[in-house]
Parts: C-alpha cells; sequence; structure tokens
C-alpha cells in the first residue's frame, strides 16, 4: 500500500489524525488485521486501494525496485516506486514467496526510512556539551588519530568493534574481517543479546543453530508450541503462515508465555508459565510423553544419543513438582503433551521470551529434545522453527560479526585463521602480529573469544587486572547498536562517562548520543539505509535474499561499507582489507564480496548463492510454491527459494539449498541433509553416529564421520576428483578444501559433506550436560533456591569475571517482590530509535508503560493511566504510565524495550542534535533491568528479575 503522510503535524502532539491518518485508518491501510496479523485474503477491496503518493513529479517515469523489509527476519518482499530518484510510493509484494502482499505496520511504513527527517544529516561532534557539524574527512582522522593513539597505549582490544544486525551480508562480511585486521576479536552485535543461547544450543544438539524448517513450511504442521514466541506482534507476518496451518490441519496451537498475548488470543489452549521456569516445564511435559510411551522409539534409537540421561532427570519432574516450580497444573500439563504426541508432525516456536535467560542455552536444548523424542525433526510440518529478530541478524550472525567466531562459525583456532588468510590472500603472519602477542589464561588473544556486547560495560569498569587482556575499552564504536536494548542502563551510563571516545555510526542519534553527562569526545557519523544501497540479507529459515539500491544516499550519509573503506585507510589496512575486492568511488564493489565470502564458508554452505543466483531468484519471486519455496518451471525450476543454507559445493555445481535441516527423505543433492558428525565418532564407548539411518540414494547405508581426502581415499572415491580438485583437497576436509571437490564428491555418492550422526541430548562441554532448572539470579522463590541454585562465580568467562552465586545468595525479595519481564510490541523494533522517529508508527504508540495485574495495582494504590517508578533489584528505575490489564499474573509485571530518550523521570529531547529527536521517548525499559549471564554465551538475562513498584507524585 501507498502511505502518504499529509502533515508535518508532529506525532508527539497529536493522538488522532495529525498526521492524515487515523490509527483505525492506518492499521486497515498496512494490512493488521485482529491480533497483528495481516494476510491479502482477509482484506476487503476497499482496504487494497493504494492512496495518493506525495509529490511525485508530475508525468515521471515510475521505476520498480525489489527490496527486502528492513525490520523483522520474516524477510518480506517490498516493491519500491521510484520517481526522479524519489521514493513515492511501495506496494507489498504480492508475487513474493514469504508474505504474499502481506506487511505489517513497520513494514508498511517503510517508506518514511526513505524520506525520514529525523536522521542524521551529516557528521557531527560533541563541542562543550553542543552538537558541531564537522566534514567527513575531519571525523575520520579525528576518530582515526585517537584509535592509533590507544592502540599504541593499550593495544588494539582497547577499540570495542560493534557491529550491526542490520548490515547487509556483504557488510557484516567485511565488518568482522575489518576488525580481524585491525587485530581484536572484541567486535560484536546483536545476535549476542537475542538468540545467541539458540545458536550454541541447537548446533551443540545437531550440528547447526539455526531455523529448521520454514515459515512456509509450517503450513504442513498439525501441533504448533510456541514457548516464550509472541509472532503476532514480533514478526506479524509469519503469523499468516501459523493460521494457515490452523485453517488447513486444524493444527493444535499451545502458547506457553507469562503473558496473555496476542498470539495466545489465536491458540487452542493458552499455558500462562512463572517466568524462568522453560525447562521445568518442558521436562514436566517429557515426563508424560515418556509415562505413556509417546516418544519415538525408532527415531531415537536410529538418531539420538542420550536420551536415556534426559529420562533420568525427566523423572524427577513429577506433576506436582512441576506445578511448584512453573504454576502449571498436572491436568494441563497431560493435555499439551497429549495434543502434541497425537498431532505429528509438530514444531516449536520460540524467541527471546526463551533465550534471554542465565540458562538460556538449558531452555533451547530442552526445546531440541522435546523435538527429538517426538520424532519430529527433518520432516515437513516439524523441526524447530526459530524466529530471528532483526532482518539480517541471521546471515550477520552466519559471517561472524561475533566475538568468538570468525565467519561461517569457523571459531579462532590457529587452523580456522589460515582457511581465512588463505581466503582473504593476506599473509597469516602479519594478521598474527596485528594482535597483542601476551598470553592470558593460555591463549593470545587472536585465539581467545572477546568481550561480548553484552558485557562491554564490564570491559570499561572492571578493574584491568581482572580483564583477559592488556587494558580496559576506552573507545566505542557503535555501528548500527541500540544501547537502550542492553541490561543495566545505570552502569552503561558510568561506562560511556568514563571512555576516551564514543562513535556512533547509525542513521539516527540513538540513545547513546543522549543518556549519558558527556560533554565531549562523541561522535555521530550517518551510516544510509539499507535502502540507499545493495546487497544480499538472510532471512530466519536461511534463505539468502537479494535488495536492490532503492534511492541514493540521502543528505550527507554514506552506506557502512564506504565507511569501513575510510576508516581502513586512515588505519592503514584498506590494500589487506581489499585485496580480491574493487573499488570505486571509495564503495567496496558488493558483489566482489559476496563472491570472497562464496570462497571460504564451506561449513554452512553459502558457497553456492552467487550474486547471479540470488538476482535470478529475485526477479523470479513469482515463480516459487508457497508452501515448499520450491521453483516451479521458468529459468530456476528445481531450486528452492532463496537457496537455502547450506547450498553445498560451488555455485557452478547447482546445488538448490535445504528447504528442512536434517530431512533424510530427499537425497542431499536435492536438499535433503543428516545430522553433522560435529562431536566424534564415539564417546565412552558408546557410538554417535547414526544407525540404520542415512539421506534417500546414500551409496553408505548407516551413519559415517565427516569428509575429509583421507576418507575418500579410504572409501575409493578419490579419483572422482578432477586433477585441479585433487591438487586443493589434499590434507584438507569439507570445511576447508576451497575448490569445493570434496563436497562435490560426497554429494555424488548421496552423502552429507559434514557426515551423518546422532543428534545428541547430552552435551558434555556445556556447565549442564543435561539441561536443568536453575533458578534465576533474582527470584522471588527463595524456598527453591537451595534445590535450584544457579551456578558458583566463575574467574573468567569471555575475559570477564562473571558472578552468579554471590547474586543469587542475596535476598532482594522483600524489597523487590513483584517479577519483571520484557517483550515486543507491534509498532516498534530492537530499541525503537528508526520506529520512533517515523510518524505513520509513532502516532500508534506514544506512551512507554508497564503493565501491571489490578491485583496489585489495587493493592500498592494506583489506577491505569497512572504515572508510576518501576524500580529494579539493583536501583536503577524508570517512570512510566501504568497499564492495568489481566494480560499479566499477579506479581508479574511487563515492559516494552523499544523506548529512549528519557532517564531515570529526565527528558533528554534537548540533548540530541537539532531537528533528530524521535517522535516519541519514553523511559528505556533496561534502565531498570539487572545482571544476569548465561555461562556460554554470556547472554543477558531481561526475561526475568525483580522489581518495585510506587505511584508517582508530581
Amino acid at each position: 500500500m501507498r502511505l502518504t503522510k499529509k502533515s508535518d503535524q508532529s506525532a508527539a502532539t497529536s493522538s488522532t489524525s495529525g498526521l492524515g491518518l487515523s490509527r483505525r485508518r492506518f492499521l486497515q491501510n498496512s494490512g493488521i488485521a485482529a491480533g497483528g496479523v495481516a494476510t491479502a485474503g482477509m482484506m476487503a477491496p476497499g482496504m487494497m486501494q493504494p492512496a495518493e503518493a506525495a509529490t511525485a513529479p508530475t508525468g515521471a517515469a515510475i521505476e520498480i525496485k525489489r527490496t527486502i523489509c528492513s525490520h523483522c527476519s520474516v524477510g518480506c518482499g517490498v516493491y519500491a516506486e521510484v520517481q526522479n530518484g524519489i521514493w513515492t510510493g511501495q506496494e507489498p509484494a504480492f508475487d513474493h514467496p514469504f508474505n504474499l502482499g502481506a506487511h505489517c505496520a513497520k513494514g508498511a511504513a517503510l517508506r518514511e526510512h526513505g524520506h525520514g527527517d529525523r536522521r542524521l544529516k551529516y557528521p557531527m561532534k560533541l563541542v562543550d556539551g553542543q552538537w558541531k557539524k564537522i566534514s567527513w574527512e575531519q571525523a575520520i582522522d579525528e576518530v582515526g588519530d585517537k584509535m592509533l593513539q590507544v592502540r599504541e597505549e593499550s593495544g588494539p582490544d582497547s577499540v570495542y568493534w560493534l557491529g550491526s544486525a542490520k548490515f547487509s551480508n556483504e557488510q557484516a562480511y567485511l565488518f568482522r574481517k575489518y576488525a580481524s585486521l585491525w587485530g581484536t576479536n572484541n567486535v560484536d552485535h546483536q545476535a549476542r543479546i537475542c538468540h545467541s543461547t539458540t545458536v550454541a544450543g541447537v548446533a551443540n544438539t545437531w550440528g547447526y543453530g539455526a531455523m529448521t524448517n520454514s515459515f512456509n513450511d509450517i503450513h504442513f504442521s498439525k501441533s504448533i508450541i510456541l514457548i516464550g514466541a509472541n509472532p503476532a506482534e514480533a514478526h506479524p507476518v509469519s503469523m499468516q503462515h501459523i493460521l494457515r496451518a490452523k485453517e488447513r490441519n486444524k493444527a493444535h496451537i499451545i502458547c506457553v508465555d507469562p503473558r496473555f498475548t496476542r498470539t495466545a488470543a489465536h491458540a487452542n489452549e493458552y499455558i500462562r508459565i512463572r517466568p524462568g521456569s522453560d525447562v521445568a516445564f518442558v521436562w514436566g511435559m517429557l515426563w508424560h510423553i515418556f509415562e505413556n510411551g509417546w516418544e519415538d522409539k525408532q527415531f531415537i534409537q536410529q538418531r539420538v544419543y542420550g536420551m536415556n540421561e534426559v529420562r533420568e532427570e525427566v523423572s524427577k519432574w513429577t506433576p506436582d513438582e512441576v506445578e511448584n516450580v512453573t504454576g502449571v497444573t498436572g491436568e494441563q500439563m497431560r493435555r499439551a503433551a497429549k495434543e502434541l504426541a497425537e498431532n505429528r508432525p509438530g514444531t516449536v516456536i520460540w524467541c527471546m521470551g526463551g533465550t534471554q535467560h542465565t540458562t538460556g542455552n538449558n531452555n533451547t536444548r530442552a526445546y531440541c529434545i522435546l523435538m527429538l523424542a517426538l520424532g519430529n525433526m527433518g520432516k515437513s510440518g516439524g523441526g524447530t522453527n526459530i524466529f530471528r529478530g532483526h532482518d539480517n541478524v541471521q546471515g550477520a550472525t552466519d559471517l561472524g560479526v561475533l566475538s568468538h567466531t570468525l565467519p561461517g562459525y569457523y571459531g579462532l583456532s590457529d587452523g580456522a585463521w589460515a582457511h581465512w588468510a588463505k581466503v582473504w590472500n593476506v599473509d597469516l603472519e602479519w594478521i598474527q602480529n596485528r594482535f597483542d602477542q601476551n598470553i592470558y589464561r593460555k591463549l593470545k588473544p587472536i585465539n581467545d573469544q572477546g568481550i561480548p556486547v553484552s558485557r562491554w560495560i564490564d570491559g570499561v569498569l572492571e578493574n584491568k587486572e581482572n580483564i583477559d587482556q592488556k587494558d580496559n575499552l576506552r573507545v566505542m564504536v557503535c555501528w548500527g547498536h541500540a544501547v537502550n536494548s542492553q541490561t543495566r542502563g545505570v552502569e552503561m551510563k558510568k561506562a560511556i562517562e568514563k571512555l576516551d571516545t564514543l562513535v556512533i555510526v547509525d542513521p539516527y542519534p540513538t540513545h547513546a548520543a543522549v543518556m549519558s553527562d558527556r560533554k565531549d569526545g562523541v561522535y555521530l557519523l550517518p551510516a544510509c539505509t539499507q535502502f540507499e544501497t545493495y546487497g544480499s540479507v538472510t532471512a530466519s529459515n536461511r534463505s539468502l535474499q537479494w535488495r536492490d539500491q532503492v534511492i541514493e544516499p540521502l543528505f550527507d550519509s554514506k552506506p557502512d561499507h564506504e565507511i569501513m573503506n575510510l576508516f581502513a585507510k586512515k588505519l592503514g589496512f584498506a590494500e589487506q582489507l581489499f585485496k580480491n575486492i574493487e573499488i570505486k568511488n571509495d564503495q567496496p564493489v558488493i558483489e566482489d564480496i559476496t563472491r570472497e565470502f562464496n570462497k571460504g564458508m564451506w561449513t554452512i554452505g553459502y558457497t553456492g548463492q552467487s550474486p547471479e543466483r540470488m538476482k535470478l531468484h529475485q526477479k523470479n519471486w513469482h515463480t516459487f510454491n508457497y508452501d515448499t519455496l520450491i521453483g516451479e518451471g521458468g529459468p530456476i525450476s528445481g531450486e528452492y527459494y532463496g537457496m537455502p543454507w547450506p547450498c553445498w559445493g560451488t555455485a557452478e555445481q547447482g546445488h538448490p539449498g535445504t528447504p528442512i535441516l536434517y530431512d533424510t527423505s530427499k537425497s542431499v543433492a536435492d536438499g535433503g541433509l543428516t545430522f553433522r558428525a560435529r562431536f566424534g565418532v564415539e564417546r565412552e564407548g558408546v557410538n554417535l553416529l547414526a544407525e540404520n539411518s542415512f539421506s534417500k540414494n546414500s551409496d553408505i547405508k548407516d551413519g559415517y564421520p565427516e569428509f575429509s581426502g583421507k576418507l575418500l581415499k579410504k572409501l575409493g572415491w578419490w579419483d572422482d576428483l578432477t586433477a585441479d580438485e585433487k591438487a586443493q583437497a589434499e590434507g584438507k576436509n569439507w570445511k576447508t578444501d576451497l575448490s569445493g571437490g570434496i563436497q562435490r564428491v560426497a554429494i555424488k555418492h548421496g552423502c552429507s559433506p559434514f557426515g551423518n550422526a546422532k543428534a545428541r541430548a547430552v552435551v558434555w562441554t556445556f556447565p549442564d550436560k543435561v539441561p536443568l532448572h536453575r533458578e534465576p539470579l533474582y527470584t522471588a522463590r527463595r524456598d527453591l533456591v537451595s534445590k535450584y541454585p544457579t551456578w558458583d562465580d566463575a574467574e573468567s568467562i569471555y575475559r570477564l569475571p562473571t558472578l552468579y552465586k554471590s547474586i543469587q545468595d542475596k535476598d532482594v525479595s522483600k524489597e523487590y517482590p513483584i517479577v519483571l519481564t520484557s517483550g515486543r510490541l507491534v509498532e516498534y523494533e530492537g530499541g525503537g530509535e528508526e520506529t520512533r522517529s517515523n510518524p505513520w508508527l509513532a502516532e500508534l504508540q506514544q506512551e512507554m508503560f508497564v503493565e501491571v495485574n489490578p491485583v496489585d495495582a489495587n493493592n500498592i494504590g494506583f489506577k491505569d493511566g497512572d504515572d508510576v517508578w518501576v524500580e529494579g533489584a539493583e536501583g536503577g528505575k524508570v517512570r512510566v504510565k501504568a497499564l492495568v490489564t489481566r494480560r499479566v499474573d499477579t506479581g508479574v509485571v511487563f515492559m516494552p524495550f523499544h523506548f529512549g530518550g528519557r532517564f531515570q523521570g529526565k527528558d533528554l529531547t534537548d540533548k540530541y542534535p537539532q531537528g533528530a529527536a524521535p517522535y516519541v521517548t519514553g523511559e528505556a525499559a533496561n534502565t531498570a533491568t539487572t545482571y544476569g549471564y548465561d555461562p556460554v554465551t554470556q547472554m543477558q538475562e531481561t526475561k526475568v528479575t525483580l522489581c518495585r513498584i510506587n505511584k508517582a507524585t508530581a
């Protein structure tokens, strides 16, 4: 739909139609049906009429650009209408295989990003508390000089490179390479604080840490259990796929959440659980499954390792104990378990409600084990459908914008660095010498996990003798990141004030620019949006999509990859960074970057999606089946939309992509797969490889290890390689053979290049081999702490001391008796800087609020609409509106995390550069959240802490 802003009146001063569009009319025009879900079929004919476009040049030809929504990771297609270089209209792509013409409110308002008057317009720096316009040359020189000074004095690890899930794949890859050549692993992005526990937990269960099926494949599900997921608001278009299963298959939908959400309103069964009790809930469900013999015994025998150890733990979770810990009755638990058992295939869907806990890895592994027990893996309509957040958080994770790995999850070993040095055509010794050469806890920094974004505050504030690097963080580069999406806002303010320099690279100023009391040392560099450049983006289902450039960069903004080039030249490593990449007009050529990661990312099959293949898919959206995503006729018949990874081998080999991970009903050449042999072939005398299970057309009729040149020789398949492939494959394996020959030959024989193993229900390398329920650090259930304690404090995790028991041992539940949780709204995304700066969206939700049960509101003494103070257990507090509702249970409150621009009651609007403040400001929920980190990934704990509430006085 084309939406036209008819007035420049601020949304903040208008509650009805100051922007020329009422809330009701906006919801109609943007395709939002009741419950936050849109489908073209739900709309009356009148709702489909496009509005007039604003200021369209008279008689100018309309050029259509194909792009992808820049909000969540569903990956909705958009047709942008451009006249004389001006973005004048947009239509949802009715032929796009993911959204079929549907948009949520955010997607319908995309065009405003291309015209937004609240954007940063030119580089600026803070001087004596005032924002001063500067040139790009001055900004790069001053920031670069400071970085080089800090590098000389404190080492390369004292500069932190915080990247973005808003990067394209090419920019994400280039950013990780850039940080590597600067000489640090102190690089990270939003995935750390949204799905890092998913990636680690799921990858350590069966090999890859990603969504196994797709939104479209949910159409085939007969049961759907959502745990800590609210797609009706967080991923509205995905909800149409869930409802398609309900309509088509009478799929039984179970929504498990502490809060009655819009998604819960669509469910057949809503189960309210106590925040932080996910493992206990899943084990309670499995208790009934095992007790009644509902598990898939053959699947477990053939394809699962360690389920007996899980059974032992599950046996402790009787219905009475589950009810005591979770609040769910035995009757409701049995009913839900029976529905899943009787309606297969079924799928589990989770989001940040399950991941953002100190026990996040335990939660995600428990969800996986539930699906393994039911035999739902590797099947259409089954799987673990993990809904990612930002538009390219999947791609940025895959491309390695993380402190613990290089692109493609290769890790940080010497072998991983040697592999990428060869791809980059850069001398390995030169790269190694760029890093601090000291050793900390037996590791050099080049091989040590860097500080994660969740802990950068401690990288600044912690005593440097306690940090596993030369010095504290001194320069912070926030490149497309919302700091208000992170916990411990009060300490973050202190950390920002202690930094030598803060650099913000973003289309908008962000909360980071205004939350501190700094008077200088802050730089704002205007990056353009993804609509002002082009490249690829990876949707949640692992499909790669190509974006056209819609318009030229606005104002004095620059694309992220151009800014990287400018900094690399200043910092002295541009020659090495761009050895394989052409530079045109200061911009690295995007296709060259794509081809470079195609050459190196064999682990997860990012090798077959060449720019040419992705562009061909983009031009043929209409040819893909809406259920299976397979191309039906036309130039790409038989390929799956976006070539979901792994897309094995080289582009010339033409692998179609893998629509469903671990599906043995297809040959590997046609998109089938086994579980990955990632954890060895045997443990304590027990086989870890699959037994009597293999993919269709496999020449090996049993389990087998990962492929290498040595294995090809042992099997007699070495001569299937060409002479050139033999030369490159000698001494290599499927991950490091740059010719792709090992993968090609394995697939020729019907085998998965990464082997054929059992999924493991027991992860012997994690703190808890079998997932355990552990009480949150801040818990109101003190009676459960002795039975289900947290871990002991750790001297060093990701370079930093990490506290557990010492926090949990302090009982603050009397002073802070209410459980605080957080989540998303349909109108806004992430930290909200972009969406709250969009007048269309700002009109829809103008107040930050806290949801409180009527019992608690009445007992404390306030009414709906009153201002209240919510104070977290560590003293951070926010002043917000009270929304009194039964959506939340007694003793539990909820706040959305999209707001910023206010801090502990203080309005920060006057601190923004002139004209750049968002239309809507509000307290950041994370000012009140507290300490707590998962021991495997350092995921922050935002879904369960403690607080108290008081009515605010004038």
